[in-house]
């Protein structure tokens, strides 16, 4: 069986160490494993491509080209639009971060808010706005985007990152900002173990299910009262705060239940 692993000429760069646990982990099932990058073309008769970008359009044509993915283009479409995960979570009925278009500061009802592209990720490109000041500055600078606008909610920058491969849970991290309100990890933040109740496992079981995800991360802030509400999926997901809390190779569980939906 041969696949490859997509990714941009610089993401491959960055995420290196993880490619090569992929591709380790690939030959205990007997697959070869190679590294596609940027306008690179797999060859014809590849298996799947394990597909590492937030590049729509890119997935789309490796689809129309015949090529299995992991995660599927429309996976993707849903994932990497802050707006569209907002409307997949009420139509599904489970609990987020309220969420609105916005074309102008004059739309925003009141303060503080949280402005973000629709599209961006890993934590840039999302400001806290205490002030209309705050917000002309962030229109200014993202003018020629599509913007989104949501309610600061108090949440002690506290997030979980839940990790689904397929429908199963393979853990989850509870992130803490450090001296901001954003829990990213690679943005400086700290990280734990976490253990999911039966009905914030069912939440993001939920979700996996009605995109037909393969590998994604579900961020949901934590309340003070103990609920939590969906924030973002992230697709594609990275695993670094996994494997730090987390004692099995995520590129092992991602490789064996790749090899086990190409061999059904």
């Amino acid at each position: 069986m041969k696949g490859y692993v997509y990714y941009s000429k610089g993401e491959s760069k960055r995420n290196r160490a993880f490619i090569d646990d992929l591709m380790e982990e690939s030959r205990k099932f007997g697959i070869e494993l190679l590294l596609l990058v940027d306008d690179e073309q797999p060859e014809p008769d590849a298996n799947f491509i394990l597909f590492r970008d937030r590049d729509t359009k890119r997935a789309k044509k490796f689809e129309m080209e015949g090529f299995r993915l992991f995660n599927r283009a429309e996976v993707n479409r849903i994932a990497n639009d802050k707006l569209r995960t907002f409307e997949l979570a009420t139509l599904l009925g489970i609990p987020a971060v309220p969420t609105k278009a916005i074309r102008a500061v004059e739309e925003i009802d009141t303060y503080p808010c949280v402005l973000k592209t629709v599209d961006g990720h890993g934590g840039d490109e999302v400001f806290l706005c205490t002030v209309e000041a705050d917000a002309e500055t962030f229109f200014t600078q993202f003018h020629n985007r599509k913007l989104i606008v949501q309610p600061f909610i108090e949440s002690g920058a506290r997030d979980v990152r839940v990790f689904m491969i397929g429908k199963e849970v393979v853990g989850a991290v509870k992130r803490t900002g450090n001296d901001s309100f954003k829990s990213n990890y690679t943005l400086g933040g700290s990280v734990e173990k976490y253990t999911l109740s039966s009905w914030q496992e069912k939440d993001a079981t939920t979700i996996a299910q009605a995109i037909k995800s393969d590998y994604v991360g579900i961020d949901f802030l934590l309340l003070p009262d103990g609920r939590w509400l969906l924030n973002e999926i992230e697709d594609p997901v990275g695993a670094r705060s996994l494997y730090v809390t987390h004692d099995f190779s995520v590129a092992g569980k991602l490789m064996g239940y790749i090899n086990g939906k190409i061999s059904e």
